[in-house]
């Protein structure tokens, strides 16, 4: 039972978070963060495998969260909405097909994920970086292009679905499937990365030739990499856009893959751990950024010398965000946890929780 406890612990807390959104003692700002909190998990968690385990450089993970978006928002709006007529399915069956529509959004990201993932059987570094930033744009650039689905204007109706879901039986129900997907997301990369692939991503990331001389396939390896990474990062823009209500692709752009990448640099690559703990620090720290009057306040110095200078709150995301990745790489490279995990820093943990 020991060997359990720490999951129980996790389950005991997010049945409380439930509970307590249930009653209205969480209001709606607080839960819209804690699955803000879980997406962001999602998203770096699965940019570390490629950028962390296997020691690729990625830099249009967006795309993937763009691919998933689309796909579960146009399957969302075709069951249980009205733009493209009368819905397929009845109400009460939004529960049980909501978690399918997800999935499905991470299997479009994955099979994008082949743009990418083929390049890369060749290509290293600076040249796959390329890549993958012309991967983003490519996706978005098509969307943009697509009447069907709203194009540029963007798209929307996925409301109905939770909507569908809250009539059926009133609960909280988004904040349920990202706890959800997020503990899901967590166990599945926990799960490979001690698999026998993981090892092969492992040994891919220190010296791809010598695993080719120990018989490791990797370009097979670097395919299911690729395609698990991009299939949860589908599955977080699924996620993403019931929440939201709408998907515009401007909100995947690069700018939505540098967060991915910020998160993954700040937490240590290679640490599933490290991920975990920048994801839920880096969304705080947004929270906070969002306060014009403590950007005010903390601009005041500057903005007496230079008092024309009226920057917004979401200018100054975008001025910290890469001054953050800048102070990482030059006092912190390794992150905050490095390539370590919890029960690596604190062994005894490991007696308290099990992933089987």
């Amino acid at each position: 039972m020991q060997k359990y406890s720490l999951n129980i612990l996790m389950a005991g807390l997010a049945v409380l978070l439930l509970v307590l959104a249930h009653f209205r003692v969480i209001d709606n700002y607080i839960q819209a963060v804690l699955m803000f909190v879980g997406i962001n998990i999602m998203m770096s968690t699965s940019l570390n495998l490629v950028n962390g385990n296997m020691g690729e450089f990625t830099c249009g993970h967006a795309a993937f969260m763009c691919m998933g978006a689309y796909t579960s928002s146009v399957l969302s709006v075709l069951f249980f909405g009205k733009a493209f007529g009368a819905p397929l399915f009845p109400e009460s069956m939004a529960m049980l097909v909501f978690p399918i529509m997800i999935l499905l959004g991470g299997v479009a990201a994955s099979l994008t994920s082949v743009l990418v993932a083929v390049p890369a059987f060749k290509t290293r570094d600076d040249y796959l970086a390329i890549i993958t930033i012309a991967v983003n744009y490519m996706v978005i650039s098509a969307i943009e292009n697509m009447d069907f689905i709203g194009g540029s204007r963007g798209f929307q109706g996925m409301k109905d679905t939770v909507w569908a879901m809250q009539d059926t039986l009133s609960f909280p129900w988004m904040l349920f499937w990202v706890i959800t997907f997020t503990v899901f997301c967590i166990w599945v990369i926990r799960r490979f990365i001690t698999s026998t692939y993981g090892k092969g991503v492992n040994a891919v990331c220190q010296d791809e030739v010598a695993a080719e001389i120990m018989s490791v396939n990797t370009n097979k390896i670097k395919l299911v990499n690729f395609m698990i990474s991009a299939g949860l990062a589908g599955c977080a823009g699924g996620l993403f856009a019931h929440i939201v209500g709408y998907v515009n692709p401007q909100s995947f752009n690069i700018l939505k893959s540098t967060e991915a990448m910020v998160m993954v640099y700040l937490g240590g690559m290679g640490s599933l751990s490290g991920a975990v703990i920048s994801a839920v620090l880096f969304t705080g720290l947004l929270e906070v950024l969002r306060s014009q009057a403590l950007v005010d306040a903390m601009l005041s110095p500057v903005t007496f010398f230079f008092p024309e200078w009226d920057p917004s709150a979401g200018v100054i995301k975008w001025v910290f965000i890469p001054l953050l990745l800048v102070l990482i790489m030059q006092f912190r490279p390794e992150g905050i946890m490095g390539n370590k995990e919890l029960s690596d820093v604190f062994p005894k943990l490991k007696k308290y929780y099990t992933f089987k």
